[in-house]
């Protein structure tokens, strides 16, 4: 599906739901500085577009839950590179895997229970047939985490 091209209101309409997708459409159209009717129509062109799949709330895990969250970037062989992404989606630590730019190819973001079960998953990413390199770091704490 082509993505449509969006204009400034509906950049903003956007980029409001992205802080909070829970405000109320006069809210919306108080901050856009434009009538309700445009905001719900607004809405629906965008859901129907596809630009909105969703909306969602995002939790606070308790802290005592929060596990060893780090970021692993991989360089991998390019003719490899598809099935390394594959391997990548069968871990369950594995929640997110972007395509980058520069000298590793992916970044893989996972969540372990302990330093010793990261240390076992990043070994596992290294044994995968087609990964070159890998990069690790921990992630302390989140700054800002809006859901995407």
């Amino acid at each position: 599906m082509m993505t449509p091209t969006l204009d400034p209101l509906d950049k903003k309409l956007l980029e409001l739901l992205r802080v909070n997708a829970r405000l109320p459409v006069v809210k919306l159209a108080q901050a856009l500085g434009c009538a309700r009717s445009t905001v719900v129509l607004r809405l629906k062109a965008l859901e129907n577009a596809g630009v909105i799949s969703g909306y969602t709330i995002a939790t606070v895990a308790p802290h005592s839950n929060t596990g060893i969250r780090a970021m692993v970037l991989i360089s991998t062989d390019s003719e490899s590179a598809a099935n390394v992404v594959k391997a990548l989606t069968r871990r369950h630590e594995i929640h997110k895997i972007f395509s980058v730019s520069g000298r590793y190819d992916l970044c893989a973001m996972l969540t372990t229970e302990s330093t010793e079960e990261l240390d076992s998953v990043i070994d596992r990413i290294r044994g995968i047939k087609g990964v070159k390199d890998t990069f690790s770091t921990i992630l302390l704490s989140s700054k800002l985490d809006r859901p995407e």
